[in-house]
């Protein structure tokens, strides 16, 4: 056991889905994976294991923030040796063409977190996504004749920005969207030698105003998690 996940050694399947929230990844256990256990209540952030087309799969829900998500991926790598870690999520459009239930694929994540700055005394690190994951990602959703995106996002420590303009710099410089988690993820992974990948279902758009209701958002979460999965048995199989 971990100080914040409560598995057992073997509990904790190499491949990991990393929903923000605990009952999303109670969902997404029910609804893809075969006879899914519960291994993590701890801080009811939920975690389970079970199988998809005979590869054991892990869904552990991270919470909120690039803080929130590093406790748990460093636990998960360090305590239970996750390899594959794909943070599954919703994001906001910073472009006209990256529409709702669009799927963005982070290649890269800026940030406007201290996190990184800290770390690396001052200069500013641009972390980035496994290229095996990501070209597999885009190939599984191409296929899949999903509106797709590859490119740079945002993590912000700031949900409700006191400048409601802000969006706009990191859009003229054609960043896709804006979430709060990748950044730290692929700190951790690019740190620790293990592959990770961001996906994110376009669930509101800052340039239009648009916005998508629960029930839609858990529509578009089905293809994203299909396409997670399929994407981590292609590369699991070529290690």
């Amino acid at each position: 056991m971990s100080i914040h996940i409560g598995a057992k050694e073997g509990e904790i399947a190499d491949v990991v889905l990393l929903p923000g929230d605990p009952l999303r990844a109670q969902e997404i256990a029910q609804r893809f994976l075969h006879d899914p256990v519960c291994y993590n209540r701890v801080r009811n952030m939920l975690g389970f294991t079970g199988t998809w087309r005979g590869m054991r799969v892990s869904v552990q829900g991270t919470g909120m923030g690039i803080p929130s998500i590093s406790i748990y991926v460093e636990e998960l790598i360090r305590e239970y040796g996750a390899k594959i870690l794909m943070r599954v999520g919703t994001c906001g459009s910073l472009q006209r063409d990256v529409g709702l239930y669009h799927l963005v694929l982070a290649q890269s994540a800026s940030s406007d977190s201290n996190v990184n700055r800290r770390r690396f005394r001052g200069l500013d690190f641009a972390p980035w996504a496994d290229f095996d994951l990501l070209s597999t990602a885009f190939q599984v959703a191409r296929e899949r004749g999903l509106p797709v995106h590859v490119g740079g996002v945002i993590s912000s420590d700031t949900f409700y920005q006191p400048d409601p303009e802000e969006w706009k710099l990191w859009a003229r410089y054609g960043v896709m969207a804006v979430e709060m988690e990748a950044s730290g993820l692929y700190t951790i992974a690019l740190r620790e030698g293990v592959k990770a990948l961001t996906l994110l279902t376009v669930s509101d758009s800052l340039v239009t105003g648009e916005l998508t209701s629960a029930e839609e958002r858990e529509k578009g979460m089905l293809s994203m998690v299909e396409v997670a999965l399929e994407t981590a048995s292609r590369v699991r199989e070529a290690l």
